[in-house]
């Protein structure tokens, strides 16, 4: 994992000789060598990583004490770095400028694994309290970087060179992307707009901390404990979890319900009680919106506010212009047609699927209009009507142990890795509950990386799913293997029973392995090139859910968790059948939450009363009553915990639409999904070069084409649009 910016350490740069070029520097250095030994010695946050599998994080030795002191000398040390390499007296070069940069921060990466960890998998009260006092001194180092305008200048002066050199073609690429890191993110600035910029920017990092801290004290602050006369209609395997987690919180005889979407989705999908889906839903969707202290509405519209004005010193009409300048959309324009151009297909669907609801609603005299709180409880009843399938059914057969081997499975034959469990105790982990899988290639036993698994649901983690990696690939420095990892909210069964989910949350483990797959599978010589392109690289994960539904894995690994036999052909027929059912209510919630995202990175957020333009902005769209986004903007964490996703959560329809192209091209090759030929192309073009090669670029030479939207339209089993709308292509 690399940093912006940021890459290994100075004591490569003696080895070499590259940029130390006076006795004055190479004093400098040993001094520094000294300094880090002693800070390591005296604080094992900051040494290197021993043991096997090339070094390994010292996860067991965490103490949050050690964290700040840590972080101001590992950023310390990394300025120094960088100063030694803007301040060289020969002229720039690759690699006494560009290789130096991707050499240093080593103590800062590995580092930034073990805030990760506080920040997603392990936060605490103490934890948030020094992340609230590092995150503007994060801002303040980003922003000595960017405006070290010694560095950016030799940096300048690679880039301008670039065609005239003898670079190849990796080197081209790491040299515009640093370039471009430099160059939008105001190292063109000058005098007080540029002290202007760095102030921004600190400030943002305290409200995006505390936006995502606000969320989290609402995920923590509203569990719900229910008698067992409150539980009709809930499953076996969620009534025994829930008991488990209240006896867990220290509530023997209760029955838990987290306000996070891991126990929300099944309550609201199964609970006969609809007072309690009601509250249920209302606690969920209401996080960061309760008039509270961890109300997250000024917070907003600060946010936008210092964002636009940040741009603006950049010359941008408005943030979304900056933001997909280097993305394959290129402007929002082109991210807004897109999803304008499914979403009435969508908005028509959820119509449909009302309807439906409605009618089996007064069938049984239930009384009422469908209602949020309602959509998923009769869904599931449509959905049994219709297709005879029942979802509580087909959970029995999606047991998340045979899951993982599925996924092993796939692995093996797409990319021919093998996964190997590690012995328990031979590599440090942060919980007991993570697992750990050393990754080797099938035929050669070639070590690739270790698989790190956190699945289960507990205080102090972040809600969802999602991939990360403490150590990325690259080779120009000797290799570097990777260490990725897997994090999931699951419940946690009873002791002895096995932990059964959904399907979407199945194509969900599945998705955030496929991110970790494109971890695993890098084939790059540079660490900045393992950085990826926001509107591309949800495409890889996604398309990796499609392998769930392969006759390979429905046939071996779905079995019955009680009597270990394979899910029956006809329940697998219904599956199939089903797997267009509630497109409408999927689309659209995800679509909301995607346009409302682009219209406050649009719009003048001068005044803005965020949860008015919220409902104003719904309202134009002609946004169903019988359901809200999937993400509400009070916490919508994608937009506003960071700016990883901000005028960017398009970006997963964006990958959809060469998600469903990729698939057809299994679908139409000889050897279906498990194709050899097709599936060397996915690795060698869509996977290995990571950001490498520009997205648009690979994704032609994989497909020999641009990608379309018809693929998508089909697979939602929407009416594919006309002419002039189908032209939609995403092309660089």
């Amino acid at each position: 994992m690399r940093q912006p910016l940021i890459a290994l350490s100075i004591a490569a740069l003696v080895a070499t000789g590259s940029g130390l070029t006076s006795a004055a520097e190479r004093a400098s250095a040993t001094g520094s060598a000294v300094a880090k030994t002693e800070a390591a010695a005296s604080n094992p946050l900051l040494a290197e990583w021993t043991g096997p599998y090339g070094g390994v994080p010292a996860f067991d030795k965490m103490r949050i004490a050690d964290l700040k002191p840590a972080m101001e000398f590992a950023m310390a040390e990394n300025l120094r770095e960088l100063d030694i390499i803007a301040n060289n007296a020969e002229p720039a070069t690759f690699a006494n400028t560009i290789a130096a940069m991707e050499r240093s921060g080593a103590e800062l990466d590995r580092l930034f694994s073990y805030y990760g960890i506080w920040s997603a998998n392990r936060s605490s009260p103490e934890f948030r309290a020094v992340q609230g006092e590092l995150a503007p001194k994060l801002a303040d180092f980003r922003s000595k970087i960017i405006q070290n305008d010694a560095l950016f200048q030799r940096v300048k002066a690679i880039y301008d060179a670039r065609e005239k050199s003898d670079l190849d073609a990796e080197q081209k690429r790491v040299v515009e992307l640093l370039y471009n890191q430099f160059a939008n993110n105001g190292a063109t600035l000058t005098g007080e707009a540029k002290q202007r910029y760095a102030g921004i920017n600190k400030r943002l990092a305290g409200l995006h901390t505390k936006f995502a801290n606000n969320v989290l004290a609402d995920e923590e602050g509203y569990d719900l404990f229910l008698d067992k006369d409150q539980l009709a209609g809930l499953p076996e395997s969620f009534v025994a979890a829930a008991a488990a987690l209240a006896e867990e919180k220290g509530k023997k005889g209760k029955y838990a319900i987290t306000n996070t979407r891991s126990s929300m989705d099944p309550f609201l999908t199964y609970s006969d009680n609809r007072e309690l889906r009601e509250q249920v839903w209302t606690n969920y969707y209401s996080r960061g919106d309760n008039g509270d202290e961890h109300d997250n509405n000024a917070i907003i519209a600060e946010i936008l506010k210092l964002r636009d004005e940040r741009v603006a010193l950049l010359g941008f009409d408005n943030y979304a212009q900056w933001r997909l300048q280097d993305r394959m959309a290129k402007t929002p324009e082109r991210a807004i047609e897109l999803m304008e151009a499914v979403w009435p297909a969508a908005v028509a669907r959820v119509k449909e699927e009302v309807a439906d609801m409605q009618a089996v609603a007064d069938a049984g005299k239930a009384g009422i209009t469908i209602e949020p709180w309602d959509y998923r409880y009769y869904a599931e009843k449509v959905r049994k009507a219709k297709y005879d399938l029942n979802s509580d059914e087909v959970k029995q057969y999606l047991q998340l142990d045979k899951l993982r081997e599925a996924m092993f499975y796939v692995a093996g034959e797409l990319f021919n890795f093998e996964f190997t469990p590690v012995k328990e105790g031979a590599v440090p982990v942060f919980h007991e509950d993570v697992k750990v899988w050393e990754v080797t290639d099938k035929t050669s036993g070639e070590y690739i990386g270790l698989w790190y698994l956190d699945p289960f649901a507990r205080s102090g983690k972040r809600s969802g799913a999602w991939a990360t990696m403490y150590r990325d690939h690259s080779t120009f420095d000797g290799e570097s293997t990777v260490l990725a990892s897997n994090n999931s909210n699951f419940i946690k069964g009873a002791p002895g029973e096995p932990v059964l989910v959904s399907w979407d949350d199945a194509e969900t483990f599945f998705h955030e392995f496929g991110h970790a797959l494109h971890f695993l599978a890098s084939n790059v010589t540079y660490p900045t090139l393992n950085s990826g392109v926001r509107d591309y690289t949800e495409f890889q994960s996604q398309l990796l859910e499609r392998w769930l539904s392969t006759d390979a894995v429905i046939d071996n690994y779905l079995v019955h968790y009680k009597t270990g036999q394979p899910i029956p052909d006809d329940l697998v027929a219904k599956i199939k059948k089903a797997s267009k059912f509630n497109q409408g209510f999927a689309t659209t919630e995800y679509l909301a939450s995607a346009l409302v995202d682009m219209k406050l990175h649009t719009t003048d957020p001068k005044d803005m009363d965020p949860d008015a333009f919220e409902r104003e902005t719904l309202s134009e769209l002609g946004m169903p009553e019988e359901l809200v986004m999937r993400h509400r903007t009070p916490h919508f964490g994608h937009i506003f915990s960071g700016e990883g996703y901000s005028a960017g959560y398009y970006g997963y329809l964006w990958a959809d639409v060469l998600t469903s192209d990729a698939a057809e091209a299994f679908a139409e090759s000889k050897g279906g999904f498990y194709d050899q030929e097709v599936a060397d192309r996915l690795v060698k073009y869509l996977f290995a070069p990571r950001n490498a090669l520009d997205p648009a670029v690979a994704y032609r030479e994989f497909r020999g084409r641009d990608a379309k939207i018809e693929a998508l339209m089909r697979d939602r089993g929407f009416p594919v649009p006309d002419k002039k709308a189908s032209t939609i292509a995403v092309k660089d």
